[in-house]
């Protein structure tokens, strides 16, 4: 199994680290072209408006979508998951998302930067159920499409979701040391 990270900005070398000690190989995405013989791509945190201009400059935007059609799943964390959603709520003008997951999501719903905080998560599907969640400036989801399922809350919104083959989480699970996230993606979500 060979999963991508996103490596033009944000946490992308945490989740390679975590994706290392899972036994599974790894590859820095920074050229669209390498995308082609990937099972997964992981969209890291980071800031949603770096990444997007990013893509935009390296031209991803039509080639993660293809891929996506032909089998490759995607998680989106943070910053990612705003970069995944059909519709993103407080973007700026000239922000664009990939539109492949059907969510909604408010940009930087959580506040600034100061406003960061972790909080403990019941994270459905994965064992023991809890799971410590580190928000940075985090999104969160407004809304599910038909097919989305929720997988986890905070403070009545929604922080994580589940479409098919696409994953969103609005914290950091790569910054937790805590790889049972890692393993539903792999697992549960590039397995479907």
């Amino acid at each position: 199994m060979r999963i991508g990270v996103l490596a033009l900005q944000g946490a992308f070398r945490e989740h390679m680290m975590t994706l290392e000690a899972l036994g599974v190989t790894g590859v820095a995405v920074r050229q669209p072209e390498q995308l082609g013989d990937l099972n997964g791509l992981i969209i890291p945190g980071g800031e949603s408006t770096a990444i997007s201009k990013l893509m935009k400059t390296y031209r991803f935007y039509d080639p993660i979508r293809q891929h996506h059609g032909a089998g490759m799943a995607i998680w989106g964390t943070c910053a990612g998951a705003i970069l995944i959603a059909k519709q993103v709520l407080d973007a700026l003008p000239d922000q664009e998302s990939l539109g492949v997951m059907d969510i909604t999501v408010r940009r930087n719903a959580y506040g600034r930067q100061v406003d960061s905080f972790e909080a403990d998560l019941d994270f459905r599907h994965i064992p023991d159920g809890e799971f410590r969640g580190v928000f940075i400036r985090a999104p969160w989801i407004e809304t599910l499409g038909e097919g989305v399922e929720e997988l986890a809350s905070h403070g009545g919104h929604i922080v994580a979701a589940r479409q098919g083959d696409l994953l969103a989480t609005a914290f950091h699970p790569e910054l937790t040391g805590d790889p049972r996230i890692h393993r539903f993606f792999l697992d549960e979500v590039v397995a479907s």
